[in-house]
């Protein structure tokens, strides 16, 4: 794989910025203009997942999020700050939260490789196999153990989202975005929609509905 220095990742830019020009003049005025991206990706800080280069997609398409196994952390102020912006303030339409194969994250947590901050990181990880150790732990290769988990991480992400003050805020205004969970093998470089099914997270029953359920059952008795 090649590695560029610093003066030819500026070259590249350059030459790049160039080709768009001569393709597109109006490109970067119109790409300066503003965004409003219909996308937001929270994937893996892993240098091997741009999904932009996955998807072909451009600049200005995707609002982005990544961290280290692409968790979705109810403590986590910066994660948090970019759900409640793409959500309210760019009003994206879906949310996608994209793991991968080959994960170094997952395999940490799953062999228990790390010391410190990172240690503390994928905890949640770690716990999410003990809950499914008996599934994970019957696989016949330690590769598909490690891929198990990541998937199971994906959907553990997804509900995670459905449990932030930010998505409980819009379904009950009725305009929550859409939540995908996708893994992406390394090896091939295809996507694989996991086609998670979020009703059960997604159910949201509005005070007044509880009020005149429990109304009602007073009348019965």
């Amino acid at each position: 794989m090649i590695h560029y220095s610093i003066e030819e990742l500026l070259k590249n830019n350059q030459s790049w910025a160039a080709q768009k020009r001569a393709l597109e003049p109006g490109y970067f005025e119109e790409l300066s203009a503003g965004q409003k991206p219909p996308y937001l990706y929270v994937g893996c800080s892993d240098s091997r997942m741009p999904l932009t280069r996955y998807t072909q997609t451009e600049p200005g398409e995707i609002f982005v999020h990544r961290n280290i196994a692409n968790q979705v952390s109810l403590t986590d102020i910066n994660f948090l700050s970019v759900l409640d912006y793409a959500v309210f303030h760019l009003q994206v339409q879906h949310i996608i939260v994209c793991g991968h194969y080959d994960c170094g994250g997952i395999t940490a947590a799953l062999e228990g490789s790390t010391t410190g901050l990172v240690d503390n990181w994928v905890n949640p990880i770690r716990e999410l196999y003990f809950q499914n150790q008996s599934e994970i732990d019957c696989l016949s290769t330690r590769e598909k153990r490690i891929n198990r988990l990541a998937e199971l991480n994906v959907i553990a992400q997804v509900k995670n989202l459905y449990q932030t003050s930010i998505l409980r805020k819009c379904m009950r205004e009725n305009n929550a975005p859409q939540i995908h969970g996708w893994v992406l093998n390394l090896k091939t470089g295809l996507i694989q929609d996991m086609k998670i099914k979020t009703s059960i997270w997604g159910l949201y029953t509005p005070n007044s509905e509880l009020l005149s359920s429990s109304t009602s059952n007073n009348f019965e008795r």
